[in-house]
């Protein structure tokens, strides 16, 4: 994975920020990479939880964790990701992914959406514990890419200052709606 790639980038943040053997969400599992990220940095006493809508991915994950070695860190979970805060306490989460859009590979038509979306993150902000970090990997087109990408990143806007930072970055010299990285830090 080249490391101009928004996932390749996201991922080295929370390589890089991210506590190890903590409790970490792939809130978009999809084909499980993030997932596997997030079991290796849980170590032997970490958790991950992971959240999809599809049987296919909770299958694709499965199996690379299980050909990595990392199954027994992870609770696939077939459920949507603004039900989230039904597995997790409130803030007792070190760090969350999402990978907005639809499955690599998968059906185009079964994608995140603006409602659920929002929803997830504004649960997956008070899971979080103070100091931990949110990566989100906004992407835009199709049917509803460009209505999600723009309520998430109004919601971002508004949060309050004192209690997050929120750092947008930008693919400045890309053509066609390129992917929008952001990360949000909890303030502790």
């Amino acid at each position: 994975m080249r490391p101009s790639q928004i996932t390749a980038w996201c991922q080295m943040i929370l390589r890089t920020l991210a506590p190890r053997e903590g409790l970490y969400i792939d809130a978009t599992m999809g084909n499980g990479h993030d997932t596997r990220l997030l079991c290796q940095m849980a170590g032997e006493t970490g958790r991950v939880l992971a959240f999809d809508i599809q049987q296919k991915a909770l299958d694709e994950t499965r199996r690379l964790l299980v050909r990595e070695g990392l199954e027994k860190r992870a609770e696939l979970i077939l459920d949507g990701h603004e039900h989230m805060d039904r597995y997790a306490e409130a803030e007792t989460v070190d760090a969350i992914c999402f990978n907005f859009g639809y499955l690599p590979g998968g059906d185009h038509d079964i994608a995140t959406r603006a409602d659920t979306s929002v929803q997830a993150v504004e649960k997956g902000l008070r899971l979080l514990k103070k100091g931990g970090l949110m990566s989100l990997c906004i992407y835009s087109g199709g049917d509803t890419g460009f209505e999600e990408r723009d309520r998430l990143l109004a919601y971002l806007k508004s949060l309050p200052a004192k209690e997050y930072t929120v750092i947008r970055n930008d693919y400045y010299n890309r053509d066609n709606h390129p992917p929008i990285p952001v990360f949000i830090w909890k303030e502790g």
